[in-house]
């Protein structure tokens, strides 16, 4: 499995990395709500989780599903407007005001890209703000994750333009909060880390530049594909005329382990990539319990929901969604993860939400791990 990015034709000048702040606000925001993924960012997430107004983070919790399971692209906005520059703004301020300009149909896919991932990045179906259908369906996703995300997705859907100006207040208020502090340590080291990059590209060349950004990307003899090893299948181009030419690479310090690329249809593609790479956490145990666990993690069914459940924790209806299989189906599987110790299930109302133990798929390695958060 993996994301290709096509770019036959490309000219090497519209190969750029390129820090964004509104980008890393979306990590950081994840990494929040998400800190056994970033054991690193211990001291991080909890003192600005302590610090946290209230208020401001009850506000997080309502969109949360934006950057908690998936990384919403209207972090990357700067690679939806057609005809703009395609890289990061320099500042969060101008960075938001370029969200501004992506339209209505934009903001909202991209929105609940969580709940529309597979037509969204194949570029198909109708609209849900404008097909009863669409809506339909995807407010029926929504309501599996829980009732914040379905009171969420009704609002976004009902008063677009109202949550816009939400969501942009939101983030502003996150920047006095913590952010501008946090992106005024890490940014420097970020700007250092794309001029060397820019440098490799121009002096030694494309494979080289992909081999210091992660072991995961390459690219054909022929430089016309870029290949992301990731536990997904994608596709996009570089050469868009409908949006312009164009690939970006953004660092994050608070990625790891993820690798994200933004490869929706009229969207310039993006790759995301951390850095610095954390010591691997390992630990023994005994040879049957390692037997058991990698004998359930063999099936490729199994493998995806573990990719779902390494992010966030989901009920059975919304993984049988999401891969197009049946409930039963799910719980025989989950069965299977739960007898190898590799997950854990806890009630939240009505809703019984399974999680992958990354403590416990870390005692089988940090390759694993960092496969399945990729």
């Amino acid at each position: 499995m993996s994301v290709t990015i096509d770019i036959a034709g490309l000219p090497a000048e519209r190969i750029t990395f390129a820090p964004s702040p509104l980008a890393e606000l979306c990590m950081a925001l994840h990494a929040l709500s998400q800190p056994a993924h970033h054991p690193a960012l211990t001291s991080w997430t909890t003192a600005t989780t302590a610090s946290l107004d209230p208020c401001l983070a009850d506000r997080l919790l309502e969109g949360e599903f934006m950057w908690r399971s998936s990384f919403s692209d209207i972090f990357m906005a700067f690679a939806g407007i057609a005809g703009g520059t395609g890289v990061p703004a320099g500042t969060l301020a101008e960075e938001l005001d370029v969200l501004d300009r992506l339209d209505d149909e934009q903001f909202v896919m991209a929105a609940l890209e969580h709940c529309w991932l597979r037509l969204y990045n194949e570029g198909g179906g109708p609209s849900p703000l404008t097909n009863p259908a669409a809506r339909a369906k995807a407010l029926e996703v929504a309501a599996a994750r829980g009732p914040h995300q379905l009171e969420f997705s009704v609002r976004l859907l009902d008063d677009t333009a109202g949550v816009r100006v939400w969501m942009r207040r939101l983030l502003e208020d996150c920047d006095e909060a913590f952010f501008a502090e946090t992106w005024k340590r890490v940014e420097p080291g970020q700007s250092a880390d794309t001029r060397h990059k820019a440098e490799l590209l121009r002096r030694k060349g494309l494979p080289a530049a992909l081999r210091e950004v992660s072991s995961a990307l390459s690219v054909d003899e022929g430089l016309t594909t870029i290949t992301v090893d990731k536990m997904v299948h994608g596709t996009a181009t570089a050469t868009d005329p409908r949006i312009g030419s164009g690939l970006v690479f953004v660092p994050t310090n608070f990625g790891w382990p993820h690798l994200l690329v933004v490869h929706a249809p009229r969207w310039r593609p993006v790759v995301h990539y951390p850095l610095g790479t954390p010591e691997p956490v390992s630990a023994p145990g005994s040879v049957e319990l390692l037997q058991r666990r990698m004998e359930a993690l063999a099936h490729p069914m199994r493998m995806l929901l573990c990719r779902s459940l390494a992010r966030a924790p989901y009920t059975t209806s919304e993984l049988a969604t999401v891969y197009g299989i049946t409930a039963p189906e799910v719980s025989r599987h989950l069965a299977v993860l739960k007898k190898a110790g590799l997950m854990h299930t806890r009630r939240q109302g009505r809703y019984a939400q399974h999680q992958l133990d990354l403590g416990a798929v870390a005692r089988i390695g940090s390759d694993f791990i960092e496969g399945v958060l990729r």
